[in-house]
């Protein structure tokens, strides 16, 4: 029993030990890599419980925050074959292939463009900090009826839990509404800040139970007034600080960004000129390979055309020695009727060969005339073919660019040791003088999350079909209840119930 006495400590003990200043902590990159992975594997191994949709999304940014931005030259299908980014109770609860749960995570993970690797992370944990199970810390307890139960402690207060359900806490007791914890060996005692409510009692297993129990809520305490209280004249300038540096980067991220869309611009019009480069060469060549056809036609006819003016007077000289023959077989006639017979059919032949050879003149003339129409068509086309290859020539070969854009632009809580228990006492006195404030943070948030939200459930309807209903988990069961409810039944609306007036007991 001494060593137990001893081993208890007052808060107030522990606040006096703590300075009344505190320093704003820097984290480091490579540290809240580590946290962002540590949640990561906790949603995997499926210690945080994570909704289908919401796990396509983390997913997203997951791929964001490795790879960068999308680029479908780069990242090509199945570029995710080996990457583990949904926990094995998603994947194994709808009839949807490796390719189809890529091809939604690629969808989202394009829309992500732009985003630096640490806005990406950051957005992870926003999103994972939305989860029923995310930052809560379960202990074994029993109430005085020996029924056991779940007690949950996270920053926002201490959650009853049935052993069944990790999502939905029976009863919450957020820290503004307590007013002083204690243990005395085994048993925790709640004691809500409201006196018409009775006290909460329950035991745990083993004192070094409570010790931790005791030790999460004087952190998560003393966070949660931190965060409620006027930031001091130190931490005002970090913050300010950081926003410099977060719109410094954003403004490098834009100027990156311009000179991006100016190197590709200016790639595709490089590009564009080569490409009509390229295109008056193939027209210039052609140009002049039909100049050299239309040269080759030219000579082809003239020549055929002498050809045939040759033969036109071949002909014609032929006709006129068979008219000589004519004349002189008429002029030499003989005596006798056989000679004369003989005569007229030699003249008679004549005549048919004299009036076929000036038919054949006639042809060969024509012909001429046609041979010599086809020459001034050729030369014709020789002059236009050579008229084009001088206007192919003479074209101006790089188009005037247009011009590029321009580049864009407190009180402190006092605790107190009553007797054989260990006990502290809240004072919230700067819950009003904040209550705008937070009211103002908490819809910029909601407003923020509106487009998320619709995106999450469009993904949702659209998986919905391919669910296995036979491959559900108890928590799979349980999370749709609460979303049939409107989210009625979670944690974060469990925390502001009303209280009924008068005094009750708590039953669990």
């Amino acid at each position: 029993m001494a060593g137990a006495i001893a081993s208890r400590m007052s808060f107030s003990s522990l606040k006096r030990k703590q300075p009344k200043t505190f320093t704003v902590r820097i984290v480091t990159m490579d540290a809240e890599m580590e946290f962002n992975c540590e949640v990561k594997k906790q949603i995997l191994d499926e210690k945080i419980y994570c909704p289908p949709e919401a796990s396509v999304l983390l997913a997203s940014y997951a791929v964001q925050a490795k790879y960068g931005d999308y680029d479908p030259s780069v990242h090509k299908r199945g570029f995710l074959a080996q990457e583990e980014l949904l926990p094995k109770r998603v994947i194994n609860l709808y009839q949807m292939t490796p390719e189809m749960w890529e091809e939604r995570i690629t969808a989202w993970y394009a829309e992500h463009r732009g985003r630096a690797r640490d806005e990406a992370e950051m957005e992870y944990l926003k999103i994972a900090q939305d989860l029923e199970m995310y930052g809560v810390n379960y202990f074994t307890i029993r109430n005085k009826k020996g029924t056991e139960l779940l007690l949950g402690v996270d920053a926002l207060g201490l959650h009853i839990y049935d052993p069944e359900n990790k999502l939905t806490p029976k009863i919450s007791f957020p820290w503004n509404e307590i007013r002083n914890i204690s243990y005395s060996d085994k048993e925790f005692t709640i004691k809500p800040l409201d006196k018409k409510i009775d006290v909460f009692k329950f035991n745990s297993s083993k004192l070094r139970v409570n010790k931790l129990i005791l030790q999460l809520c004087i952190g998560n305490h003393d966070l949660f007034m931190r965060r409620r209280k006027a930031d001091s004249l130190e931490v005002q300038q970090m913050k300010a600080q950081a926003r410099e540096e977060k719109a410094r980067k954003q403004m490098e991220r834009q100027r990156l960004a311009r000179e991006k869309q100016m190197r590709e611009e200016a790639e595709r019009t490089r590009d564009e000129l080569e490409r009509r480069l390229l295109q008056m060469k193939e027209e210039a060549t052609m140009a002049n390979e039909a100049l050299m056809r239309s040269e080759e036609t030219a000579d082809l006819l003239a020549e055929k055309a002498q050809i045939t003016e040759e033969e036109a007077k071949l002909l014609a000289q032929k006709a006129a020695e068979a008219e000589q023959e004519m004349q002189r077989i008429k002029a030499t006639a003989i005596r006798t009727e056989e000679e004369k017979r003989l005569m007229e059919q030699k003249v008679l032949e004549a005549e048919v060969l004299a009036l076929k050879m000036a038919e054949e003149s006639e042809r060969r003339a024509k012909e001429a005339d046609q041979l010599k129409q086809d020459l001034q068509e050729a030369r014709e086309a020789e002059r236009r073919a050579k008229q084009k290859l001088l206007e192919i020539t003479t074209k101006p070969t790089y188009p005037p660019m247009n011009p590029l854009p321009a580049p864009l632009p407190p009180d402190m809580a006092s605790f107190s040791l009553t007797g054989d228990s260990l006990s502290f006492d809240f004072k919230d006195t700067d819950m009003k003088r904040l209550s705008m404030e937070i009211e103002k943070e908490k819809v910029e948030y909601m407003e923020k999350s509106k487009h998320l939200q619709e995106q999450l459930n469009e993904l949702k309807t659209e998986i919905e079909a391919l669910r296995l209903k036979e491959r559900e988990t108890a928590l799979d069961m349980l999370h749709n209840e609460n979303s049939d409810r409107g989210g009625g039944g979670s944690k974060h609306n469990t925390i502001k119930k009303p209280q009924a007036q008068g005094r009750r007991p708590i039953c669990i």
